[in-house]
């Protein structure tokens, strides 16, 4: 633990997964910390109980191959970082084949203990019910997708009406190497090349009046995911899930986002495809496309199923999978900057899932990497955030620059919560051992994989 010249405190706002990070991370750099945490005198739909890091969902962290698995690499640059989360359900993991899979209640009783009895954390039980008060220097707002009204309100006043969502609409990603260039062709609607575009920035998959038909069966017999009441949300003209589009009539997709007007299919221009989906540029390497207008609420698990029946995409691998649910996130790649401060108030940070990460490893991530930037500012020195390369580093730069925000079909932001995954990060180049073959299988995958984990853990090193 290193002291602390400046005896101003860090000041907290939430003691879920990223708060809890956070406030350790902080309080094992030599801050003196404050966790302002509301559940004990106000409760949310979600929680059961006032434990710090409680989890609602799933008792899973999802894979922990750091090898060849994102989140897994996600893991053990943490473990490397010193987590507390990591610390927590490392102690407390059950049987889970790859997956880490925690007891939930254990794990939370082990955070718990770890916040109230570290000597450089307070807990305060209380809501902060609008901005942060102006003499608190160093703040880090870390109230989670069930942020209360009053802290929503000023979130929203603070950073504008369009920086602040309240539900996902979220529509697949895609990643690029898996989609069939055979098949799908680059083309803007009527070449148009628009701001920073070329006239051809968009994947277009053809179908023709068969495929299509087919297709609007699927949506339609397809299982939907069932939601709770407190996570439902309402329905908007710009953000009805496809399935629900598919309901109103036949032809009402084509007639939308499937239209497939100003499109020519340089393979076959003298056929005009019955109906077309599109994909987006998501990310600036260029390696993740998203689904326009195709948010959904069908389940998980038939969902690749469904979507690899549109040609070009029949072997898809998918970053992120549709979804439509209540969140509270702010525009992350808009309003706050490559350290995780508010552009328009800098003594303010953000961590945990309102940055837009989707995910418990994910969201604790980004409370480490705040924790550890605002106790360096406590220190009055400036650290640099990890390097693109590691997944830390990764998931900063996307949610503070990485996305490209366009104009979605709807009209609406684009910007929409990510899980960490290898698509984040820079090209690797790879190269055979001497003397072998043509790859086989997914041989090439596999060295790719390893290439990217091994080049992340050794520069986090160099990092920290």
């Amino acid at each position: 633990m290193r002291p602390m010249s400046n005896p101003e405190p860090i000041h907290i706002i939430g003691g879920g997964l990223a708060g809890s990070e956070a406030a350790w991370q902080a309080a094992e750099a030599g801050a003196k910390v404050v966790v302002h945490e509301m559940r004990g005198v106000r409760g949310t739909d979600a929680h059961s109980t006032d434990s710090f890091a409680e989890l609602v969902c799933s008792n899973s962290f999802r894979s922990d191959d750091h090898e060849q698995n994102a989140v897994g690499l996600l893991h053990e640059e943490m473990r490397r970082c010193g987590s507390l989360i990591m610390r927590a359900a490392d102690q407390h993991q059950l049987p889970a084949g790859g997956a880490l899979a925690v007891d939930r209640h254990g794990f939370s009783a082990e955070v718990t203990r770890a916040i109230h009895n570290h000597p450089n954390i307070t807990v305060i039980r209380e809501e902060i019910a609008g901005w942060p008060p102006a003499e608190w220097g160093n703040v880090i707002i870390a109230s989670g997708p069930l942020t209360s009204p009053a802290l929503a309100d000023a979130i929203l006043a603070t950073t504008g009406e369009d920086a602040l969502a309240f539900f996902d609409a979220i529509a697949p990603i895609v990643h690029k190497d898996s989609i069939n260039m055979d098949i799908v062709w680059a083309q803007s609607r009527y070449d148009k090349a628009g701001p920073g575009g070329t006239g051809a920035d968009y994947l277009n998959c053809p179908m023709d009046k068969d495929q299509y038909f087919a297709f609007v069966e699927a949506l339609k017999t397809a299982p939907l995911h069932e939601f709770k009441d407190w996570e439902k949300v309402p329905y908007f003209d710009g953000c009805l899930p496809i399935e629900v589009m598919a309901e109103r009539g036949v032809e009402t997709l084509r007639h939308g986002p499937m239209k497939p007007v100003g499109l020519t299919n340089p393979r076959n221009p003298t056929v005009k495809p019955y109906a077309i989906v599109q994909l987006r540029q998501d990310n600036a390497l260029g390696t993740l496309w998203n689904m326009v207008g195709f948010q959904t609420k069908m389940r998980y698990g038939i969902q690749a199923e469904v979507f690899r029946m549109i040609p070009g995409l029949e072997n898809a691998q998918f970053a992120r999978l549709g979804g439509l649910h209540r969140n509270t996130f702010i525009n992350s790649p808009k309003v706050l900057g490559a350290d995780l401060k508010l552009k328009n108030d800098p003594r303010i940070r953000f961590a945990g899932q309102v940055t837009g990460v989707e995910g418990y490893v994910e969201s604790a991530a980004v409370g480490l990497i705040t924790g550890r930037l605002a106790a360096a500012d406590a220190r009055g020195e400036t650290m640099a955030t990890p390097p693109i390369t590691t997944a830390l580093g990764a998931l900063v730069a996307h949610i503070t620059g990485g996305h490209i925000e366009a104009e979605s079909y709807s009209g609406a932001r684009s910007f929409q919560p990510m899980n960490v995954n290898f698509g984040l990060f820079p090209e690797v180049e790879i190269v055979k051992p001497e003397g072998a073959g043509r790859w086989r299988g997914n041989d090439k995958t596999i060295a790719k994989r390893k290439a990217i984990t091994s080049r992340a853990l050794e520069d986090l090193k160099a990092w920290a």
